[in-house]
């Protein structure tokens, strides 16, 4: 089993147009690069995010919460 996980500051949202491999789409928001770049490496390395095969209430997608400001920045990744 490969497990890649952490802080990866990307998002990778809710859409997974172009990473039905990778990305169940069950996301949060909207992608941005970062999440972009972390859905082509894990495309790249065969592997797909657990967060979004999993499908989970929208307030359990957010891993990290500042005031107004609600994102998912926290990823396990695996093969």
């Amino acid at each position: 089993m490969v497990v890649f996980a952490g802080d990866m500051n990307g998002h990778v949202g809710s859409s997974n147009v172009g990473y039905d491999c990778t990305h169940g789409g069950f996301g949060y928001r909207d992608m941005n690069a970062d999440g972009s770049m972390i859905l082509e490496f894990a495309r790249w390395a065969k592997l797909s995010h657990l967060q979004h095969i999993v499908r989970e209430a929208g307030t359990q997608l957010v891993t990290y919460a500042a005031g107004l400001v609600k994102s998912m920045v926290d990823y396990i990744i695996v093969r």
